[in-house]
């Protein structure tokens, strides 16, 4: 369910509204139409709500309208601000105030536009909208993209993106404690990338693989080939038809093949998952 940017708050919300809490700030903000001065920040308050774009949500409360609420938070005075967060108040003011005192409150307890920008594009690669995603990442200062899951998704864009060269070097700055199952992915990808680059088209190695059906160095070549275009199924197919009667086939390297498109398509893939069983079947 999409949370508003603002709300007011009614005996009908408010417990809603204290659970919401849990999962994004909720700055109450305790105003009065009888005071034009509590009145006057709604507008820029609103728009605050805007710029950090869910970050936070503004909750208005009409001191007038719900005496029972703002008597139940103890308001001594109009206008009053209260930030809660995880159920609590973690912060607040009392008192006329600019917006721009609002702003430095919340900024010490809201993820800065960089930080916003960054979960944004992490979002964008869970989607698969690599280039948009990369647009906003490259754009990130360098203390975010040290960081090692910042490296890992620009890494990510980037082969996506068929820019290997700046996605290999990026992969040899990857920290020790993040080459785990993603990492390994994306080395699997890249180096697909690098075993069909050099190779005949498709067709020519169809070709040459239907008069030589039992040459292992062409069914390697032709895998290589189908995975780089999105045709798993049928690299797969082509290697298992030699990995099924023999795991060690063409030295290990068709193994290695078969392994990299495995971790390149992910845990969570259908036909990986298809394959790993049948390969834990020989195994076991």
């Amino acid at each position: 369910m999409h949370t508003p940017l603002h709300v007011d708050v009614t005996q009908e919300n408010i417990r809603e509204l204290l659970e919401g809490s849990f999962s994004a700030p909720i700055l109450f903000y305790f105003w009065a139409p009888m005071d034009e001065s509590s009145a006057a920040l709604i507008q820029p308050l609103q728009g605050l709500a805007q710029k950090y774009q869910g970050a936070f949500t503004l909750a208005l409360l009409n001191c007038q309208e719900e005496q029972a609420i703002a008597a139940q938070f103890g308001i001594q005075s109009i206008p009053t601000l209260a930030l809660f967060s995880q159920g609590r108040p973690v912060d607040g003011l009392g008192g006329p105030q600019t917006i721009e005192s609002v702003t430095a409150m919340l900024e010490k307890h809201l993820p800065s536009q960089d930080e916003m920008d960054l979960q944004q594009a992490l979002t964008m690669v869970e989607q698969q909208e690599y280039a948009q995603a990369l647009t906003l990442l490259q754009a990130l200062p360098e203390t975010l993209k040290n960081r090692g899951e910042v490296k890992l998704a620009l890494t990510n864009c980037l082969l996506e993106t068929q820019q290997f060269e700046a996605a290999e070097t990026l992969l040899q700055h990857i920290p020790l404690e993040y080459q785990d199952g993603e990492y390994k992915s994306l080395l699997a990808k890249l180096e697909l990338h690098h075993q069909a680059a050099n190779s005949p088209e498709i067709v020519a190695l169809e070709e040459a693989f239907q008069r030589s059906p039992q040459d292992m160095k062409l069914a390697c070549e032709l895998a290589a080939q189908y995975h780089q275009v999105q045709r798993d199924e049928e690299a797969l197919a082509v290697l298992w038809s030699f990995l099924s009667s023999d795991l060690n086939a063409h030295d290990g390297e068709m193994k290695k093949i078969f392994m990299d498109i495995l971790n390149a398509l992910g845990q969570g893939n259908p036909l990986a998952s298809q394959y790993r069983r049948k390969l834990y079947s020989l195994l076991y």
